[in-house]
């Protein structure tokens, strides 16, 4: 069974990058029948708020992704020691002593000279007896993993194709700060073994972390450390999809304008959203499709490019304005203004880019409208439409008609003072759907208040 997750950090807010990345996953989990599952990388207790855990079910409960299960790294932290003591013993990991201050210095002087600033494994220098002295002036140990140095770590990517990395050219990755706490990679391994997930979509910044993992994937299996769900396979399939880009750039946490909060607030619809991230980087017409089902029939990662995908919120707005115009009534009906029923929606669907909107146009039928100023002419020509109106199914038509072979006006001059006098307004809702909903003694007073000065 495919098996796939969303690992957010509750650091912060999601942003579309991050919708993305988990629309994504539960694609591909739900068009191969399998099960999406929810990971809160919560760590690192400092920066981790449970306002953001909440914020981010209740994102992905608008945007209609429902994860099959969810996990809390919090709560799985024996499982890591567990799995850090079987790396141990195995001698995969290893004590290192450097200060942060130290680090960037190694870094300054390699770059100095031109050469990449990859960790010179000083550490695995120190004997016993240095260690013990490290110890003893109360300096503690972070904690490495000792990359395999003999074999290029290589995997198929399903997104980049072959991949292939030099693992002489990655330093050994810190896995355990000093105080004990967790980073991101070796519990995001012990989390994707016991969890049985067997496809890991995620961007591409995290191209070299996957050749890590790999290892910490392959020691793991390697030391007996089985998952859960006694799977045999060793490690997930791997891709990663470009990254999105907003107009400043990269996307990050700090930009609320382009989160769920914000797109509520404007009035987006969740499948104009899902519509848009669904297909934004691949080679697919991005196009206003409410339909999951359909989305899910032409989601394949073969389609997705290398290029960085660019997220533009017109183009948001767009997809949303075409979704809202095929919206049913019974869909949308518990938004809508008190007293609106179907053909009310129906006369002003068109006019609106947003359900939001919706109120402003219905105040044309329920009032009251603005007062607009007419020439003499006009108001003599609104005098007779008083006059000439009459009701029936299809009251515009039969007064336009009866206007045009009376007044001999055509066009502008014979809808626009019709449509001022009736609605307030030089433009809005097809009259012939709006004037029914109006009512003839509405109708009537409108026409006769705006024959008069």
């Amino acid at each position: 069974m495919t098996v796939t997750r969303f690992a957010p950090s509750p650091t912060g807010r999601l942003h579309v990058g991050n919708i993305r990345t988990a629309l994504h996953n539960w694609m591909l989990a739900k068009k191969a029948g399998g099960r999406f599952l929810l990971r809160i990388d919560d760590t690192d207790a400092e920066r981790s708020k449970e306002e953001y855990v909440e914020a981010i079910r209740t994102d992905l409960a608008w945007l209609g992704i429902e994860p099959d299960g969810e996990e809390r790294q919090s709560a799985r932290l024996e499982l890591y020691e567990k799995a850090f003591d079987v790396l141990k013993a195995a001698g995969r990991v290893y004590p290192a002593y450097e200060t942060a201050q130290e680090l960037e210095l190694k870094r300054k002087v390699l770059l100095g000279r031109g050469l990449p600033p990859i960790y010179d494994r000083g550490a695995l220098n120190l004997s016993d007896e240095d260690r013990a002295a490290k110890e003893a002036e109360g300096i503690q140990p972070h904690w490495r993993f000792k990359l395999d140095h003999d074999e290029p770590i290589a995997w198929e990517d399903g997104v980049r194709g072959a991949q292939k990395f030099d693992p002489a050219t990655l330093s050994d990755p810190v896995i355990r700060r000093a105080d004990g706490s967790w980073l991101y990679m070796l519990p995001s391994a012990v989390d994707d073994i016991d969890m049985g997930v067997t496809q890991v979509l995620r961007g591409e910044d995290h191209v070299s972390n996957t050749a890590v993992q790999i290892q910490m994937f392959t020691a793991l299996h390697a030391a007996g450390f089985a998952a859960a769900s006694d799977s045999a396979r060793e490690h997930p399939d791997f891709a990663h999809e470009a990254l999105l880009v907003g107009k400043e750039g990269k996307l990050s946490k700090r930009l609320g304008s382009l989160g769920c909060d914000s797109f509520r607030e404007k009035g987006i619809e969740p499948e104009a959203l899902v519509a848009l991230l669904a297909r934004l980087g691949t080679s697919l017409p991005v196009e206003p499709i409410a339909d999951r089902d359909m989305l899910l029939d032409t989601f394949d990662l073969s389609t997705f490019g290398r290029a960085p995908a660019k997220f533009d919120d017109a183009e948001l707005e767009r997809i949303n304005t075409a979704i809202v115009h095929t919206m049913p009534f019974d869909e949308v009906q518990h938004r809508l203004p008190a007293g609106m029923d179907e053909a009310g929606w129906h006369a002003v669907q068109p006019n609106v880019a947003t359900i939001s909107e919706v109120a402003d146009w219905w105040r044309l039928v329920t009032g009251p409208i603005d007062r607009m100023e007419f020439s003499a002419e006009d108001r003599a020509y609104l005098h007779e439409a008083a006059e000439t109106l009459t009701w029936g199914d299809d009251p515009w038509h039969a007064l336009t008609n009866a206007l045009k072979d009376k007044t001999g006006r055509k066009g502008k001059a014979l809808f626009l003072p019709l449509r001022q006098a009736l609605t307030g307004m030089n433009h809005g809702p097809d009259m012939g759907e709006l004037l029914p909903l109006i009512g003839e003694a509405e109708a009537r007073a409108r026409l006769n208040r705006a024959c008069h000065d």
